[in-house]
């Protein structure tokens, strides 16, 4: 069985939903014989109103994220190379402000992990959560695709997240669109470990299919938030049997797209 030698989806204790130090994450990682890791825990951001999401790094730890990682980046450089970066939704009204942010303190890569249509604040829709509304899978659809215009975003994290039980019909054309822009834009999709691990809704077999039909670039991410999903060597058989099924384009690595070259 082919091994993953790349992890850019990891997250650290600071999200508050998530476990074990950073340099236990690493060790794990070079023990699995990942000679690439990235990490792209929540990116911290202070909204308008002064408050920030009960998921995200807060801006008070945001720094020491990149003074921790730095320092072991040094430390095992000989081992594992490694990147820091947020993962980041694209929210219409504050996208600007979050890339300032995200700039500002010195993140090397975005990836996009949409966890909610639209703005998020002042009340935005969880899309986790079950909902059979077409405009708020429209929604979704559209500001992830606004983000992959962008040209920011390396990939897309868990793509499926939208829990949508609605009209059939209307799922595959909007996920369809998600898929061809993928294509044309050359973004990858990412099959999401965490999703498998976790038994989650996602991913789900009705967006690989349409992945599959047509032709998207497809990336895994393991998407750690404890010790042991940092080399999630338990998940990789159904991730490789999802590509056999839907004959995914399955390229690998993915290219960082690094923001200090944008």
């Amino acid at each position: 069985i082919m091994s993953v030698t790349y992890n850019y989806h990891a997250h650290t204790w600071r999200c508050s939903h998530a476990s074990g130090t950073e340099e236990a994450y690493i060790r794990e990682a070079i023990a699995g014989g990942i000679p690439h890791m990235g990490f792209s825990d929540h990116a911290p951001f202070l909204f308008p109103d002064g408050q920030e999401s009960y998921y995200r790094i807060p801006m008070a730890q945001a720094r020491d994220y990149f003074d921790t990682l730095n320092a072991l980046r040094e430390k095992y450089s000989a081992q594992i190379n490694i990147q820091i970066g947020f993962e980041m939704e694209y929210y219409p009204s504050f996208f600007p402000a979050m890339l300032n942010t995200a700039r500002s303190l010195g993140c090397e890569y975005l990836i996009l992990g949409q966890h909610f249509s639209g703005d998020e604040r002042p009340k935005g829709f969880y899309v986790a959560n079950p909902t059979d509304d077409p405009a708020l899978l429209k929604e979704y659809v559209t500001n992830v695709l606004t983000a992959m215009k962008t040209g920011l975003f390396s990939y897309v994290a868990h793509p499926d997240i939208f829990n949508f039980t609605g009209a059939e019909t209307v799922y595959e054309e909007e996920m369809r669109k998600l898929c061809v822009a993928a294509r044309e834009l050359n973004i990858p999709l990412e099959i999401n470990f965490l999703g498998m691990r976790a038994k989650r809704h996602y991913p789900q077999d009705r967006f690989w299919r349409l992945a599959g039909e047509e032709g998207a670039p497809v990336t895994f991410g393991y998407d750690s938030h404890d010790v042991e999903g940092a080399c999630d060597s338990a998940s990789l058989p159904h991730a490789l049997e999802l590509v056999k099924r839907y004959s995914l384009n399955y390229i690998g690595q993915p290219k960082l797209i690094l923001l200090q070259d944008r």
